[in-house]
This record gives C-alpha cells, structure tokens and sequence, in this order.
C-alpha cells in the first residue's frame, strides 16, 4: 500500500511540474503578443510632423525657461490646414 500512495504522490508532483511549465510559457506567450507595435511615423503626413516638430520646440523653450504653470496653448491660422488632431493626441500620450 505504501508503494501505491507514493507513486500517486509522484504523478501529482510531475502534473503540477507540467501545469506550471504550461502557465509560464502560455503567460510568456501572451505578454509577447499583447506588447503593443511600434507605429511607423510614414502615416503622418508632412504638415502634421511640422506641426509637431514645432510643438516640440516650443515645449522645449517653455522647460527651459522653467515657467511651469502648466499651461500653454498652441494655435493654427491657416484656414485650410490638416487635421492633425490624432497624430497631435498620439505625441501628447508619448510624452506623459
């Protein structure tokens, strides 16, 4: 009797082996696919990467000139400019 009681006591250890393998390589699997892809910049469009270059130049001189009240405010006076809006909100995600 002592016999069968231990080789139950070894399936159980080499199915908890095998289960936990499992998780960690299904767990590795997951977190390599769910890694978001890096987004080319070819999508945006020239006047939008000028646009943004300029945000971040103005950002830039607004941190060095420390005056962080936190607040600054960007404008367009060209009537028929691009909507940039998607590729504005992209940038601004990047840099919290």
């Amino acid at each position: 009797m002592p016999k069968l009681r231990r080789m139950g006591r070894q399936t159980w250890g080499a199915a908890w082996v095998v289960l936990c393998v499992a998780g960690l390589a299904g767990s590795a699997g997951l977190e390599a696919s769910s890694a978001p892809d890096p987004q080319p910049d070819s999508h945006v469009s020239a006047e939008c990467r000028e646009l943004i270059a300029d945000i971040e130049r103005q950002l830039d001189k607004a941190r060095q000139q420390g005056g962080n009240d936190g607040l600054l405010a960007f404008s367009r006076q060209q009537p028929n400019a691009e909507d940039c809006s998607d590729e504005l909100r992209d940038f601004f995600r990047k840099d919290r």
